[in-house]
């Protein structure tokens, strides 16, 4: 078995890596690291939590030359959570060796600390692309001497929408740059960036194409959309995470499930892009910390999280696509470690679960929870028509007697009253297009007697009845109780 001696690392790293219990390389460490010392550009795929970020930082470290007082490395991120995260690993490195800083630059920080660290001769920046490009346009970056481009979690700068942004930091560098591109998938779009900018790339991977990984346990929980809050409480109460990253599609989404999952005493905060960034370092510390079990997040605010002690990754919204499932079952099963990863998919989803299963080459293991409908609504042209309705029975009632499912929304579309609000004289005389004989509505009545009349309308079947006095009312506009009031008030002023 390899070590980290033979990969060319120097022994005084080696023993700095051990500190931190760090022995043995992992795979993408031991196939990227001695392609980055020869100074190849590479193209490595692997998942998250597989040892990434030290297959890159060891190389910079190792060939870093303390002659030169330019910016010699380059790591851009998709989020500024993972900026901090690697900028962290390498100060954990380079923490007693001289010479050599390392700092993160990323929106939401104060532009003036950066700014005065920057001039302090920073070897290595980790960064976010807007940042990385603010700093360009100040003149306080400077990229015309850089030795070593990285572009970490690439696929996800792309499903940010990142790679114009990138593409403009790249045309800032040399050509004779090193370039490394690491990612967990390596979609179209990311092939044509590297083959664009980068010099006969070694290909490295160490897992089945855009497979999850081996280490997470999967499954797949099929519940109506009413029923996945409570499912989710169940599975958290019988699971009991150590920690668990919670994954719902937007902000909004993300702070009413935070509200709910308070209210049933569970330890729980929320990460999204509409914190700002103290409260977000805040809320990732006390995670770390474990101050708390369950983090309710959003893709990118959670995009690269690394914290020892997630056994539990909840899809509570089912992922858009398979990267993203990739990406966020990644949070759990890290470094080695047994997780668990639970998708929760409606009947309206069952497509886009079959989709990710079938892009992964995976099937998951399924489970239903409640009374879940797997067919699809029955259209209208089902029900019974009105002409084989027995006698004696409304138009809206099926054999049995019963009203169909779909009738109160069918009101609400079209503004008429059902035959449910009929009053029991009625019943058995509704006929179909007999708008004409509806009752005219509450408001009507009110103006009418605003203005002063002094008679009130009778009951409903004797209005119904009366031709000439509701047809302005209810037959001119079918669109529901506020045409028929302002019909009827000009039909009366007539």
């Amino acid at each position: 078995m390899k070590n980290f001696s033979t990969l060319g690392i120097s022994e005084s790293i080696v023993e700095r890596l051990q500190k931190n219990n760090v022995t043995t390389p992992t795979p993408i460490q031991e196939k990227a690291i001695p392609a980055v010392m020869e100074h190849h550009d590479v193209i490595a795929q692997a998942q998250t939590g597989t040892g990434k970020t030290l297959a890159f930082i060891l190389p910079i470290i190792e060939k870093f030359n303390f002659e030169k007082s330019n910016i010699q490395a380059l790591i851009i991120t998709p989020t500024r959570e993972l900026a901090l995260q690697i900028t962290e690993e390498v100060r954990k490195i380079i923490r007693h060796i001289e010479g050599l800083t390392v700092l993160p630059v990323y929106g939401g920080q104060d532009v003036e600390k950066q700014l005065s660290k920057l001039r302090k001769n920073v070897g290595i920046v980790v960064g976010t692309p807007g940042r990385i490009l603010d700093h360009i346009g100040r003149g306080t970056i400077d990229l015309s001497e850089l030795d070593t481009l990285v572009l970490d979690e690439a696929d996800q700068m792309l499903h940010i929408g990142f790679l114009k942004e990138v593409e403009m930091i790249i045309r800032e560098t040399p050509r004779s740059r090193q370039t490394l591109l690491f990612s967990a998938t390596i979609p179209d779009e990311i092939k044509a960036l590297a083959k664009k900018h980068m010099k006969s790339p070694q290909y490295i991977s160490v897992e089945r194409k855009q497979g999850p990984a081996k280490t997470v346990d999967q499954l797949a929980v099929f519940v109506s959309d009413r029923g996945k809050q409570a499912a989710l409480v169940e599975m958290i109460k019988e699971g009991n995470p150590y920690l668990a990253v919670i994954f719902c599609r937007t902000k909004r989404r993300v702070t009413k499930l935070y509200e709910d999952l308070v209210s049933y005493g569970f330890t729980c905060d929320e990460l999204h892009g509409d914190l700002s960034q103290a409260k977000r370092e805040k809320v990732m510390k006390r995670f770390r910390d474990s101050e708390f079990q369950l983090l309710i997040a959003t893709d990118v605010a959670a995009r690269g999280l690394d914290v020892e002690g997630v056994t539990h990754v909840f899809n509570y919204d089912i992922p858009e696509d398979a990267d993203s499932y990739v990406h966020r079952i990644g949070r759990t099963g890290r470094a080695g470690e047994k997780g668990l990863a639970v998708t929760f998919y409606s009947p309206a989803q069952k497509d886009l679960m079959s989709q990710i299963e079938k892009e992964l080459n995976i099937k998951l293991p399924k489970k239903t929870i409640g009374k879940v409908t797997d067919q699809k609504p029955k259209s209208r042209s089902k029900q019974v028509p009105d002409k084989q309705t027995p006698a004696g029975k409304n138009a809206g009632e099926s054999r049995n007697g019963s009203k169909p499912k779909s009738e109160g929304r069918s009101r609400r579309a079209t503004g008429k009253r059902g035959h449910d609000s009929e009053s029991p004289r009625g019943k058995g005389k509704a006929k179909t297009g007999s708008a004409k004989k509806k009752p005219r509505s509450n408001m009507l009545e009110a103006k009418e007697v605003k203005r002063g009349s002094l008679h009130k309308l009778g009951d409903k079947s004797a209005a119904g009845r009366n031709k000439g006095k509701s047809g302005n009312s209810s037959s001119g506009n079918p669109a529901g109780r506020r045409g028929r009031s302002s019909s009827g008030t000009k039909g009366k002023r007539k």
